[in-house]
């Protein structure tokens, strides 16, 4: 659905407007694309504590090494770098600060870590023209370039406010073309993360319910993928993707997902089980039995679909919100595995917040308008923002992302 106000705000009439009523102005975000495939200028990289070069310019980008940064008077060095560029950044840019992990050093090297988190949500909900900001830990050893690549691009247009740690990568040997499978395919966030997967190089399993047959077969043809009608919720469910896939799998992606909103008052049971068996009973049955037989390859990628509520609660969602807050349980556990670390498989989660679906277009408006505003963007994401974010933690190059959990919502205002 149109997003009106979006486009009225994008007018010089609308501006004006809003303005003089103190409404939300959000920017028209800059998303990847052939013709827009960089960000809108140069990037520039500092080190806290560094002089900032005189007669600064427009930047498409800030990267800011605060690593380093170990007692609380070295924040210092955060303001004195990131003061004079925050209003030369162009629309659209993008903030990276790196830092290392609380538990790395000592206390104040912990409180000044952590004081960071706080710097860069605050500095994300202030920024505005379409701007976001992140902070990337790093643990000992890793490297960054994957996630670096994904957040200094238009791909990461609805992610802002993040927390992001990143590990050292296993080497991942070459090969050829991966295989994908996606759940939910046959519409909506999930036929976008087949599309987007497939764009990257990856054979794509497309896969959903029997009753949405014909328009599986219509993603899988576009994308020259194949189509799997299934029940994830059946028995034999995991038998028969493992089945399908006599080479193995490379990347799982749980993106199937129902909503049955009651209030608990007057959820009856087969709500509660129905969408508990769905979105979390059946992601743990179909992934265990892909593990367990070895039909997950080796350096495979595991990505579940979460929700912002998993993560802040939604009244009338207490079934929904219950099975999302499991999917960032259940990826955290996998990621930890000690079987699963020692194969190179990593498992992570993306959060949407409010993405302009079908779904969402039935939202009563009222409900529908909050939804969209109530993040630092100040408007709803698209399927592509989630897309690209899967195809961030899918890819070969991430193996150092493992049990994180990354929130596609333009920093909701609602959550952490």
């Amino acid at each position: 659905m149109a997003d009106r106000y979006l486009r009225l705000t994008g007018t010089a009439p609308g501006r004006f407007v809003t303005r003089r009523l103190g409404l939300p102005q959000p920017a028209a975000l800059r998303r990847w694309s052939e013709r827009t495939p960089e960000l809108p200028g140069p990037v520039l990289r500092l080190t806290a504590g560094d002089a900032v070069p005189d007669g600064t310019g427009t930047y498409g980008a800030v990267v800011l090494d605060a690593a380093g940064v170990a007692d609380p008077e070295g924040l210092g060095g955060v303001h004195a770098a990131l003061h004079p560029l925050a209003r030369s950044l162009a629309p659209c840019g993008r903030i990276v600060v790196l830092g290392a992990r609380p538990q790395d050093g000592g206390l104040a090297h912990a409180a000044a870590q952590q004081a960071l988190e706080g710097f860069v949500r605050s500095l994300g909900k202030e920024i505005g023209r379409g701007c976001t900001v992140q902070l990337v830990r790093l643990a000992p050893g890793a490297a960054a370039d994957s996630t670096l690549d994904f957040l200094l691009s238009p791909r990461s247009a609805y992610v802002s406010g993040q927390v992001i740690e990143v590990g050292p990568a296993p080497e991942v040997p070459a090969g050829g073309a991966r295989t994908a499978l996606v759940t939910g395919a046959a519409r909506g966030i999930g036929a976008a993360v087949a599309e987007t997967l497939a764009r990257d190089g990856a054979r794509v399993v497309c896969l959903d319910v029997p009753q949405a047959g014909d328009a599986l077969a219509e993603v899988a043809a576009r994308l020259g993928g194949s189509a799997l009608p299934l029940d994830i919720t059946a028995p034999d469910a995991g038998e028969r993707i493992a089945a399908a896939l006599p080479d193995g799998l490379d990347v799982l992606v749980h993106n199937a997902g129902i909503t049955r909103d009651r209030k608990l008052a007057n959820m009856a049971a087969d709500r509660w089980s129905s969408v508990i068996d769905v979105n979390l009973g059946s992601v743990l049955r179909t992934t265990g039995h892909l593990l367990k037989t070895g039909a997950l390859n080796e350096h495979a990628r595991i990505v579940g679909t979460a929700s912002i509520a998993g993560i802040a609660g939604n009244a009338g969602q207490t079934n929904y919100a219950a099975s999302k807050a499991g999917i960032i349980g259940w990826v955290r556990a996998l990621a930890a595995d000690a079987e699963v670390r020692g194969r190179g498989i990593t498992a992570n989660a993306v959060a949407p917040g409010f993405i302009e679906t079908r779904m969402t277009a039935a939202v009563p408006l009222v409900i529908r308008e909050a939804g969209r505003r109530m993040n630092s963007l100040g408007q709803g994401g698209l399927p592509i923002d989630v897309a690209e974010t899967v195809a961030w933690l899918s890819a070969a190059t991430s193996g150092g992302l493992n049990g994180q959990v990354v929130r596609v919502c333009g920093q909701s205002l609602l959550g952490a």
